[in-house]
C-alpha cells in the first residue's frame, strides 16, 4: 500500500463493500508512502495513527482510483504530473499568505491545526483539495474562516453580514492605533484631486519612522496629497464574526525628494504597488491626529 499526503483512506466492509469509515491522510511516516498514516477521520474530526488492515484501501487525490499506484509513485518520486512541480492552488496560496501575514511558521500552524508540517507544506505548494475538517482546522489556526481560505466572496464588499446582537463600539488608544496601522498593507487616502474634487484612493502603504508612506506617480490623484493635510484610513472587517476595526490618521503630506531617503524607502518596501507601472514618487503622511474604533460583542473587551 502506498499513499500521498492528501489521499483518502477508505475502510470498507469485506462482505458488502459499504464504506464504514474514511478520512484524509495528513501525515506520512515513511518516505515511500507505506503505512502507518496519520488520518483525520471525516466522521469525528479526530486524528489517529492508522495501520490499515485488509479492509482498507487508498483513493489517490489526483485520480480517485483505488490502491493501485500508477508506475512506482512514491512520496519522494511522484509520477503524477500534478505532483512533479510546485504549482499551488488558490487554497494553498491563501493559507500560505495568511500564515505569513500572521508571522506563523509552518510548524506552529501545523501544530495549531493538528496536521503534520509536511502536509501543510504539501497544501501550500501543490494543487490540493483538503477535506472540510482540515480546512476548518486551518481556518481556526489562522484566525480566519474556511470561506475566506476558499476565496468565497472575494468580489463582494465587506459588511453584508448580520450585525451583532449586542455590539460595542470601543475607542482605540494611540498605542493600539499605531500597532494596527504598523502592519503594511492597503489603506485609503482622502485628497482633493487635481480637478478640485474630493477623492478617496486605495494605496499600498508602509509605516516608516512613524510616517505613512506610499508610492505613486507624478500627476496622479494620490500624488495630489502632497502639500495638503490629508486623511488616511485603514481597516479590517471579520465578515463571519461581524466584528472589525478602523484607524484614521490625519496629518500633512509631503513628497519625499532626498535621494538617500527615496532609496531607503524603496529598499525597505515589502511589496510593489498593486497598480503596477512605474511609480517612484514617494509621498509621506506624518499623523498629527490618530483615532480608531473597534466593534466587538458587548461581553468582550476592546482589544482581542
Amino acid at each position: 500500500m502506498h499513499a500521498h499526503l492528501g489521499d483518502r483512506l477508505v475502510v470498507e466492509s469485506p462482505s458488502t463493500g459499504v464504506v464504514r469509515r474514511d478520512g484524509e491522510i495528513i501525515g506520512l511516516h515513511h518516505e515511500d508512502g507505506t503505512p502507518p498514516y496519520d488520518v483525520r477521520w471525516s466522521d469525528t474530526d479526530d486524528v489517529t495513527l492508522v495501520f490499515p488492515g485488509p479492509d482498507a484501501h487508498v483513493q489517490h487525490l489526483e485520480t480517485e482510483a483505488d490502491d493501485t499506484p500508477s508506475g512506482t509513485g512514491t512520496v519522494g518520486d511522484d509520477t503524477a504530473a500534478s505532483r512533479t512541480s510546485a504549482n499551488p492552488g488558490d487554497i494553498g496560496r491563501r493559507v500560505a499568505e495568511e500564515r505569513r501575514r500572521r508571522g506563523l511558521s509552518r510548524e506552529e500552524t501545523a501544530r495549531r491545526a493538528r496536521i503534520s508540517p509536511q502536509y501543510l507544506a504539501y497544501l501550500e505548494e501543490q494543487p490540493s483539495d483538503p477535506s472540510t475538517a482540515t480546512l476548518l482546522a486551518l481556518a481556526g489556526a489562522l484566525d480566519t474562516t474556511a470561506g475566506s481560505l476558499r476565496g468565497g466572496g472575494v468580489d463582494r464588499p465587506p459588511g453584508q453580514g448580520h450585525a451583532l446582537l449586542h455590539p460595542r463600539l470601543n475607542d482605540l488608544d494611540q498605542e493600539e492605533c499605531r500597532r494596527l496601522l504598523s502592519t503594511h498593507g492597503v489603506g485609503r487616502v482622502a485628497v482633493t484631486a487635481p480637478d478640485g474634487r474630493p477623492a478617496v484612493v486605495p494605496v499600498n502603504y508602509e509605516v516608516v519612522d512613524d510616517a505613512i508612506v506610499f508610492r505613486t506617480r507624478p500627476g496622479s490623484v494620490p500624488a495630489a496629497a502632497a502639500g495638503d493635510e490629508v486623511a488616511f484610513e485603514v481597516d479590517h472587517v471579520d465578515e463571519a464574526m461581524s466584528q472589525g476595526w478602523s484607524v484614521l490618521a490625519v496629518g500633512p503630506a509631503t513628497t519625499v525628494t532626498e535621494p538617500d531617503a527615496v532609496r531607503d524607502l524603496a529598499r525597505r518596501a515589502h511589496t510593489e504597488p498593486w497598480a503596477g507601472g512605474t511609480r517612484d514618487t514617494w509621498v509621506s503622511v506624518r499623523p498629527t491626529r490618530l483615532t480608531g474604533k473597534r466593534i466587538t460583542p458587548a461581553d468582550q473587551s476592546a482589544r482581542r
